[in-house]
């Protein structure tokens, strides 16, 4: 499903509790279109600057996402925003400047009772040495995707037993065959290819195959 344009008022169905007032502020004082989008595998969320032809703030924020993993994207695109409008083009795109202001709209929500505890205390852990993305924090990315509403049969490639078979979102089918230091070693069952998958990909557990 590609792009919807969100109605302002149906933003809060996508947050936590008590977080709607406080991200609404941002929409009145900034000129931002908002597009909720599904089933993206890959993009959480995106931020683009106004252009002559369309002089407004764009975010994009994958809908799908739990309401604790789309405050936290919608935060970072926010913060992709303000550095824009404080310092225009010139800087790294997840440079000091962004982690800064990101930090800061982070540290408006913690504490107070929005997010779990393991959701908490990673998202403590991670203000020391903040990541491009929640996926390239294993630890915040783990603790986060205990809150989805998981399909059944989806599991991450770390909980997949040794040996046993999985199959990717393209429709592949491997086996787990060894754990290295961050990743696993698996087999492509159909042509004995060795790939190697990030402990933290989501993938769905099958029956082993003949």
């Amino acid at each position: 499903m590609g792009k919807q344009e969100a109605p302002f008022i149906m933003l809060e169905q996508f947050l936590p509790e008590g977080t709607y007032k406080k991200i609404a502020s941002y929409f009145k004082e900034y000129d931002i279109h908002l597009s909720i989008t599904h089933d993206r595998a890959t993009i959480l969320g995106d931020y683009r600057t106004p252009t002559k032809d369309y002089p407004i703030h764009r975010i994009s924020i994958n809908g799908s996402l739990n309401p604790y993993s789309f405050l936290i994207t919608l935060l970072h695109e926010l913060a992709h925003m303000l550095t824009y409008i404080q310092y225009k083009r010139g800087i790294q795109p997840h440079g000091k400047e962004w982690k800064a202001i990101f930090a800061g709209l982070l540290s408006k929500y913690m504490g107070r009772g929005i997010f779990p505890d393991n959701v908490e205390e990673a998202l403590t852990q991670s203000l020391s040495s903040i990541k491009a993305s929640t996926c390239s924090d294993p630890n915040l990315y783990r603790a986060l995707k205990k809150h989805d509403r998981r399909q059944k049969f989806m599991r991450l490639v770390e909980d997949i037993p040794l040996n046993e078979h999985f199959q990717t979102l393209d429709g592949r089918t491997f086996q787990k065959i060894e754990k290295l230091r961050t990743r696993f070693r698996c087999r492509e069952v159909k042509t004995g290819h060795l790939y190697l998958f990030p402990a933290i990909a989501e993938v769905k557990l099958v029956q082993a195959q003949g």
